[in-house]
């Protein structure tokens, strides 16, 4: 499918490059309620259940706007929705700090937390279905996945890097002062989107409505493959990996120098998300030369699943940081292809409810991860739990040889019919 921008000219780069830095600094923004919001429980009197409900809030309602997103996006073009998406993201921070002295208002600071992260949920669902569109929209075949992988290397990078400051700011200086800084990030996003986003709109007569969705994936089992493989990959790393990697440390009594099984496991999930970002750079641009992106797929679950094996057959320091590394591999090697390849196959006019249905499947899956994880691992054991991952994975990577690797696939149409 070829879209507006026929050529990688500097405009691309302007565009996209800039785009970059604005999902970065908003995911700056985004990282930095982590490590401060659950230690915000016993100032303000929030109960341990209302904090997680808290730090979850912003997913569960992302899940329910991600395909709303795609139709305004579809319906208005990029540029107007994605900037009221930064803008919501920025000013986000500054409801928490409303909520440090919620004492002043006629809201609780329970309730305040809980508007600002549902608000949080729908300003990111702007942003991260419409950058797929933007990023779509104005490459080629040619040159798409090298500038989906860098969109979602800078996505991938901009949380942690907030986890780093929140923590950071949080002990030199005070909460307020790291949800400021936070906010200061976001609102920065926004004007770099005001700056530079172009209006891209759906060269096509009409887009599908909300209600054809299901009939679009259902009518090209490629989108449904696509959508599955994002699932797995996020049930597996963010849901149950992320979830339960301070309880392996626990169990396995592995130590970092002075670290705790709670300081080893952050510096797993830093070096399984740095792993995945750089990763996710330079294989987008690998898929660009290959006549099917999707064959970088299995290799990459091939070392998603490896990771697996490692953590559960050697338990030890070196072994974690093997295991993980392979995990973040696969994580960034699966990724920009995939979302790429769906940037290849879908109608022009559903691009943006397309790109949703994407971050439905994953968000679906990095909320369930954690609903099974606990139980799974008090029933056996983490180790036990990371070699049956290697099962799910295996089907992942059957469904993806059965559906994306066939040479003279049909292409969908505009209405969803192949």
């Amino acid at each position: 499918m070829r879209l507006p921008y026929q050529s990688e000219d500097p405009g691309v780069r302007y565009v996209v490059g800039s785009l970059i830095a604005g999902v970065f600094f908003g995911g700056v923004g985004g990282g930095v309620a982590f490590p401060t919001i659950p230690t915000l429980g016993s100032v303000l009197g929030i109960s341990s259940f209302m904090v997680g409900l808290i730090l979850s809030l912003n997913r569960f309602t992302r899940l329910l706007m991600n395909t709303p997103a795609g139709q305004v996006l579809d319906t208005v073009g990029t540029r107007r929705p994605m900037i009221a998406g930064f803008l919501v993201q920025g000013l986000v921070p500054f409801g928490y700090v409303l909520g440090l002295h919620a004492d002043a208002l006629p809201l609780s600071a329970t309730a305040v937390f809980l508007l600002s992260r549902a608000l949080w949920g729908i300003g990111s669902a702007f942003v991260f279905v419409g950058a797929f569109s933007t990023v779509t929209h104005v490459t080629t075949e040619d040159n798409r996945g090298k500038w989906v992988g860098y969109m979602r290397g800078g996505q991938s990078l901009g949380f942690p890097t907030g986890l780093v400051l929140g923590g950071l700011l949080s002990d030199l200086y005070g909460y307020q002062e790291a949800f400021l800084v936070a906010g200061a990030a976001g609102l920065f996003a926004a004007v770099v989107a005001f700056l530079v986003l172009p209006d891209v709109d759906a060269e096509v007569d009409r887009t599908s409505s909300l209600r054809e969705v299901p009939r679009l994936v259902a009518g090209d089992v490629r989108i449904f493959t696509v959508g599955a493989v994002n699932f797995t990959v996020r049930f597996l790393f963010a849901g149950i990996l992320l979830s339960t990697v301070v309880l392996y440390a626990r169990e396995n009594a592995i130590t970092l120098s002075v670290l705790s099984s709670t300081g080893v496991s952050g510096v797993v999930m830093a070096l399984a998300v740095v792993f995945s970002s750089v990763t996710t750079i330079a294989v987008g641009k690998l898929s660009d030369g290959l006549s099917n992106r999707a064959l970088l797929t299995i290799p990459a679950l091939t070392l998603f699943a490896a990771g697996f094996v490692t953590l559960g057959l050697l338990p030890t320091a070196l072994g974690t940081g093997l295991g993980v590394a392979l995990i973040g591999i696969g994580v960034g090697g699966t990724n920009p292809p995939l979302l790429a390849y769906l940037g290849d196959i879908s109608p022009s006019g559903d691009l943006g409810k397309l790109g949703g249905v994407y971050n439905v499947f994953g968000d679906l899956g990095a909320t369930l991860g954690p609903l099974v994880a606990l139980p799974v691992a008090a029933r056996f054991s983490v180790r036990t739990e990371y070699l049956g991952c290697v099962l799910v994975v295996a089907l992942a990577a059957v469904l993806v040889a059965a559906t994306l690797f066939g040479t003279n696939a049909p292409d969908v149409d505009e209405c969803g019919t192949v």
